[in-house]
């Protein structure tokens, strides 16, 4: 069970809640909470002293003071004007996220919003009602404006919902659940709209993807040396003693657990080659550095899951700060770095596979033994090579772009909604490049037959050659390719 506006969300429990896996609730206390700063907003809007979003117009408006009686239609107001995205919806589980998030940060009673409004959202996740959100139009402060406006437009019963893989008019999915459009009041839509939910979903999806990437990819690694009859000895722990960052002792461990009692490993322990090159020998220092930095970004979207990030913030019955909470630089850097990470995945991974392809150490050219006539496994690498040319092109940083708005009081933005969406860019591409490495590795070790591997590579193995045989003749790869693919993004590989 977990308390909205009382627990410590995480990632992990952001993903059970979306998936059902975890029951989420606003407990009394919670509800205490967002009523006692309820009523600080309505002594404000009493008072009559103009306080920004409360009683005045957003953004270069903000000199405008509005009346008491204009103030719902003002908030009604900026949700529709801001619902102004465009491109094609995020994925459901996303806008799921998006709530989920919201819920907890409204439940911390700064944010001046009805118990009944969150109430509506709560019911929203429970039965999987997910509006429809566009994927583009946020500059990332002040906070996600334009695609949290779409997700909540939906509370006014405008907007539109999905129905299965239908896009459907809010207004038919509130009547056949029996709801009335809710009328929203002072403060209500900035507390709805203002906020980092968007680009703080991104981060959640991208980071649950990216850990067991990260753990495949060191699977793939070191069933790419085994194929290549490469060496265990850069992976001693008394060699990452001497160098202890915490990526790279964890990675050189769990490559270690990998070889552990492969009969392949032990018939050329004793060659003469002295050392392999770097895409094999430096996988702790390159896995180890993104997962360096998969800690940090985590750490950081944690501490985002947990704030409150609209504006103003209600602090008594006579302050609302206006300050910058909304603001997604935090959140905007961060993932911008989470994406370098990724990419050099697939890049390194892409080179391993090139080394799997030259026909040394007793493997044969391509992958075939029928080279000639047949083409092997020549052109998936291509494949992994524009994949991670591509990688490269989207790890160009957003948080490093600011272009004014607002007629600039917003004068400096994050775009850290453009650094999330590139990020589950990048980490799309990683699933396909690591799936070609399997395919690679388990031909490669397919060669070195008899001799087995440890267990789990085994087991890897077995689950690939399921429905992808050894390739002898040349045939179409692409329902091998896809087979696979759906293997990592099912995480069905067992990595650890």
């Amino acid at each position: 069970m977990f308390k909205y506006g009382i627990d410590k969300l995480t990632i992990e429990k952001a993903i059970a809640i979306a998936k059902g896996e975890l029951k989420a609730i606003i407990t009394k206390e919670a509800e205490n909470k967002i009523n006692a700063c309820r009523a600080k907003v309505d002594a404000i809007v009493a008072a009559g002293k103009p306080v920004y979003g409360i009683n005045t117009g957003f953004g270069p408006l903000c000199d405008v003071q509005i009346t008491a009686d204009e103030t719902a239609k003002l908030q009604e107001n900026l949700l529709i004007t801001h619902a102004v995205g465009v491109g094609n919806p995020i994925d459901k589980e996303l806008s799921k996220i998006m709530m989920i998030c919201k819920i907890h940060a409204l439940a911390q009673g700064y944010s001046g919003i009805r118990l009944e409004v969150v109430q509506r959202i709560q019911y929203f996740v429970e039965n999987n009602l997910l509006p429809v959100v566009p994927e583009q139009g946020s500059v990332g402060a002040s906070g996600d404006l334009a695609p949290l406006s779409h997700l909540f437009l939906t509370l006014l019963g405008e907007g539109e919902f999905w129905d299965g893989d239908k896009i459907v008019p809010a207004k038919i999915i509130l009547e056949k659940y029996n709801l009335s459009p809710i009328k929203l009041q002072a403060k209500e839509g900035l507390a709805l709209i203002n906020g980092t939910q968007f680009i703080l979903a991104h981060a959640i999806m991208g980071l649950y993807k990216m850990e067991y990437l990260l753990n495949l990819a060191d699977l793939a690694g070191a069933m790419s040396i085994e194929g290549y009859q490469g060496s265990a000895s850069p992976f001693k722990a008394a060699l990452h003693k001497i160098r202890p960052y915490k990526g790279n002792i964890e990675v050189a461990g769990r490559m270690r657990d990998f070889f552990k009692n492969s009969e392949n490993m032990a018939s050329h322990a004793s060659c003469s080659r002295v050392q392999d090159p770097y895409s094999m020998r430096c996988i702790p220092q390159v896995h180890g550095a993104s997962r360096n930095a998969y800690y940090h970004v985590k750490k950081l979207t944690e501490i985002e899951m947990n704030s409150v990030t609209d504006n103003p913030i209600v602090l008594s019955e006579t302050e609302a700060i206006s300050g910058g909470n909304f603001h997604g630089q935090p959140l905007a850097m961060a993932l911008d770095y989470a994406s370098l990470a990724a990419a050099e995945i697939g890049n390194i991974s892409d080179r391993r596979s090139y080394l799997l392809l030259e026909g040394k150490f007793g493997l044969p050219r391509l992958l075939t033994s029928g080279g000639g006539l047949n083409s092997g496994y020549m052109i998936p690498q291509y494949t992994t090579a524009a994949l991670v040319s591509e990688n490269k092109s989207l790890c160009f940083p957003p948080s490093a772009d600011s272009i004014p708005t607002s007629l600039g009081q917003e004068d400096h933005v994050s775009m850290g909604s453009i650094s999330g969406r590139k990020f589950n860019q990048i980490l799309g591409n990683l699933e396909k490049i690591l799936a070609i490495e399997m395919m690679y590795a388990t031909q490669a070790l397919d060669f070195r037959r008899p001799n087995r591997s440890s267990d789990i590579v085994e087991k890897n193995m077995a689950l690939i050659r399921k429905k992808v045989k050894k390739l002898e003749d040349d045939r179409i790869l692409k329902d091998d390719i896809n087979y696979i693919i759906n293997l990592v993004k099912n995480r069905k590989f067992t990595v650890d």
